[in-house]
């Protein structure tokens, strides 16, 4: 059972949960009970519960990004404050490799550096490094200090929070996970972030706290609140009923009409056809009969000459009757 909620304010040796959580960071087991080992706000995830102290200091571990200060230069490294009761210290092969420079000609005592923690000992002293993108030496603006534990409130998730402040101010905004924050811009924006990072801290564990930034920062800067953006409201239309009858009709009816029109274009070749062959018979009948029938000036001359044969004939014949009635008077 957990007796505590998420955010809730606690202090040293307060009862959180029973066995059925597990015990994280800021407590201990006692008893089968979970308690709280500081005073901080309680954080639930997963069956994990864990106290965010509300003050703490920086303990440095391998991979983290810092702001540090340079406090002293020596011989072979600069020693470094990060924020935190451990020391730490930057080696000058981590800056030159293997040449020999004069170290406070590159970074002297004041300088303000963004680096990294490369390693840390036996005794939490942090061996630290400037390999990565962006790290080296600060040239002018702020630094803000805020508790270590409110780093991950400031930054938002996903990083929402920082770019609000860096787009709103336009001012360069570098977060050191040991509290420290860089901020460069116009010296009015530099004082305004400043107070929001500090309002952030403050208020770290409340609710809403994206909106009360976000409202500073435009009543600061511009003068007024936001508009506040509204969604239009999103009506689900209802699914149109399809008639799937009425539709097979209808593709049946078009399927009729085109096969219908096929047999027209094809009954309309075919009389077509049909009738340019009896056209061609009947012409070739034609010529053949007008060859088979005689010409009309042939069959008269035909006429006159049967006729003529015909005279002929009886003017011999007269002849010999009036010769031989000749001879007999004779």
């Amino acid at each position: 059972m957990i007796y505590v909620e998420n955010k809730d304010l606690v202090i040293p040796g307060q009862v959180l949960a029973d066995d059925e959580c597990y015990p994280g960071r800021g407590t201990f087991k006692e008893d089968g009970k979970i308690c709280s080992s500081l005073m901080g706000l309680v954080s639930l995830r997963n069956k994990k519960i864990r106290v965010i102290p509300l003050k703490s200091k920086y303990v440095p571990k391998k991979g983290d990004v810092v702001i540090g200060k340079i406090n002293d230069v020596r011989f072979s490294m600069w020693d470094v404050d990060i924020n935190s009761p451990y020391s730490g210290i930057l080696p000058a092969f981590e800056v030159f490799g293997r040449d020999k420079k004069e170290l406070n000609k590159v970074f002297d005592v004041g300088d303000v550096l963004f680096l990294r923690v490369i390693d840390v000992d036996e005794v939490k002293k942090a061996k630290l490094g400037l390999k990565g993108r962006g790290m080296g030496k600060f040239r002018g603006g702020i630094i803000v200090d805020i508790s270590p534990t409110k780093v991950p409130r400031l930054i938002g998730k996903k990083g929402s929070m920082i770019n609000m402040i860096k787009d709103k101010t336009n001012c360069k905004i570098v977060v050191g996970q040991n509290g420290l924050v860089w901020v460069k811009g116009k010296e009015d924006m530099e004082q305004l972030t400043r107070e929001i990072i500090h309002m952030i801290e403050a208020e770290a564990h409340t609710s809403g706290l994206t909106n009360k930034v976000k409202n500073k920062l435009y009543l600061a800067i511009d003068g007024e609140l936001p508009v506040e953006e509204t969604e239009e409201e999103f009506v689900l239309e209802k699914p149109k009923l399809q008639n799937f009858k009425e539709e097979l009709e209808q593709e049946e009816r078009e399927q009729a009409e085109a096969e219908a029109e096929v047999e027209d274009e094809a009954e309309t070749e075919i009389k077509d056809e049909v009738e340019d062959e009896a056209e061609e018979i009947t012409e070739e009948n034609e010529e053949k009969d007008a060859e088979s029938k005689p010409d009309l000036y042939e069959v008269i001359e035909e006429l006159k000459k049967k006729n003529q044969n015909k005279k002929d004939k009886n003017i011999s014949f007269s002849d010999n009757s009036n010769n031989s009635f000749i001879l007999n008077n004779r």
